[in-house]
């Protein structure tokens, strides 16, 4: 086949570089965003921390015609030369001056707690080893998911220690018997075991919760209480105080020492939005909001440089990249004032769409919205929506809620009215937590006291909603 040439006319929308900048900034949380702008800062020494001196915009003008080697751009687009002379003294300490500082842990791993537990005990090389390899292949949770015959092997190839599967046995018994109780177990099950045998004290409850543990543990799961009491042969009285006892160990032996030495991440709300005098206020965290500035070094830089650029070909280098260097800080200080504006525009909306909720706090009255709900009122695309909702928090009178919190579906009643399916899920709730304990409600008759007052739901809706709760079953709801 010949090859041809032919013309072609095509019409493409493409992002600009500050656009996509724009896009991927405002899906940014606000602890995110101080990391973002240290980044950049990092990265881009034209661009500096504190309040902007000059409001002058300046736009990149069109690049160096070779031929000629003379550049075609209005310098004082990029500089000001009615700045006051306090403005341009420098410190004598930089923000880029090194703090060496050698950061220290405090906290110890759960490894090395139970590591340190077997130094206290008199135990042979090998068995110290053995001890340590199982110590290693306990997960967070204190379980032991790997298999005895692959830790024989593991001591065998990689440490040249040749035991049995007995030898791993009695020490895997051994590393069961260290705190916190439960610790090396390899399922549940014996879990639960290690931790009751340890009560043991004479106390019929705890005697008959290790009996239920080792013989009806199948029944014990599935609440199948009858089954158990008349295996057994005790009254619904002594099952409960069996019962009991069961459900005060710790089925996360290894997460209570992780507990401690954890790290929870503080929330910081990216919007607060409280009511005074039956009015909504509506403020942005000043964290979103960081006063950036254009480098006042390189704006004198640019100048030396562009002098010198006609003769010098170094010059002219170094012109180019401070000002592209200059251009990037503008468009990043113009990206995060748009982001401010974006989210307070969408946070604008969604505060008057839900109006009724932010007064009240009542979670009913909370009108069913979805994303495009709010991009119709503002004018911006559904994704630009949803990267604002993504990741986002606010403060409010009832709370902090994340943003996606208020979206939800329409569910119609038998009046025809559109009411939000978090009001459906809000009686459910409510429903389930006033139940009787020893008799609770089936998904069938939930579904009826829905449709009681006026829901049209199914039962198939009625499961989805409850698992979306995390709520269980009515069976394993039951209590004694």
């Amino acid at each position: 086949m010949a090859l041809r040439q032919h013309l072609a006319q095509k019409l493409e929308q493409r992002l600009s570089p500050q656009q996509i900048q724009l896009m991927k900034l405002l899906q940014v949380p606000t602890m995110e965003l101080d990391q973002r702008i240290k980044q950049e800062l990092e990265e881009n020494p034209a661009l500096e921390e504190g309040a902007d001196d000059f409001e002058d915009e300046f736009e990149q003008e069109e690049e160096f015609d070779d031929s000629d080697g003379e550049e075609e751009f209005d310098l004082s687009d990029y500089l000001d030369d009615d700045s006051a002379d306090y403005k341009t003294q420098v410190n004598n300490h930089s923000k880029d001056d090194e703090e060496r500082v050698i950061p220290l842990s405090g906290e110890q791993s759960f490894q090395e707690k139970l590591t340190e537990q077997l130094h206290l005990l008199y135990l042979e090389d090998s068995q110290f080893a053995i001890a340590d390899v199982i110590i290693g292949n306990l997960d967070e949770s204190g379980y032991l998911n790997r298999s005895i015959d692959a830790i024989v092997d593991d001591l065998a190839f990689s440490m040249n220690v040749d035991v049995s599967v007995k030898d791993v046995l009695d020490i895997l018994h051994l590393v069961q018997e260290l705190d916190p109780a439960g610790v090396g177990a390899r399922n549940l099950q014996e879990c639960l075991l290690i931790q009751i045998k340890r009560k043991q004290d004479g106390d019929i409850s705890r005697y008959t919760a290790k009996k239920i543990l080792e013989n009806h543990f199948e029944e014990f799961t599935k609440k199948h209480y009858d089954k158990i009491a008349k295996k057994l042969e005790i009254d619904d009285h002594d099952l409960k105080d069996a019962i009991d006892e069961i459900l005060k160990l710790n089925p996360k032996p290894g997460g209570s020492m992780r507990e401690s030495a954890k790290n929870y991440q503080q929330i910081i709300p990216d919007f607060t939005l409280f009511e005074s005098e039956g009015r909504l206020e509506l403020g942005l965290n000043g964290r979103n909001a960081p006063e950036l500035k254009v480098s006042r070094e390189y704006e004198t830089m640019l100048r030396s440089y562009a002098e010198g650029a006609k003769s010098s070909k170094s010059d002219k280098d170094a012109l180019s990249f401070v000002r592209q260097k200059l251009d990037g800080a503008k468009w990043f200080i113009d990206a995060i004032k748009q982001r401010q504006q974006t989210l307070l525009l969408t946070m604008g909306a969604i505060m008057d769409y839900q109006e009724a909720y932010f007064l009240s706090g009542d979670e009913t009255k909370l009108r069913p919205m979805i994303l495009k709900d709010i991009a119709d009122v503002i004018g911006l695309d559904i994704s630009t929506i949803s990267r604002v909702a993504n990741s986002k928090f606010v403060q409010t009178n009832y709370g902090i809620f994340p943003l996606k919190y208020f979206f939800s579906e329409s569910l119609s009643t038998d009046s025809g009215e559109e009411v939000s399916t978090r009001e459906v899920k809000k009686i459910l709730s409510d429903a389930i937590e006033a139940e009787d304990k020893h008799n609770p409600l089936t998904d069938e008759k939930l579904m009826d006291l829905l449709n009681e007052k006026g829901y049209n739901i199914a039962r198939r809706t009625v499961a989805k909603y409850r698992e979306q709760l995390n709520i269980p079953v009515a069976r394993m709801r039951k209590e004694l």
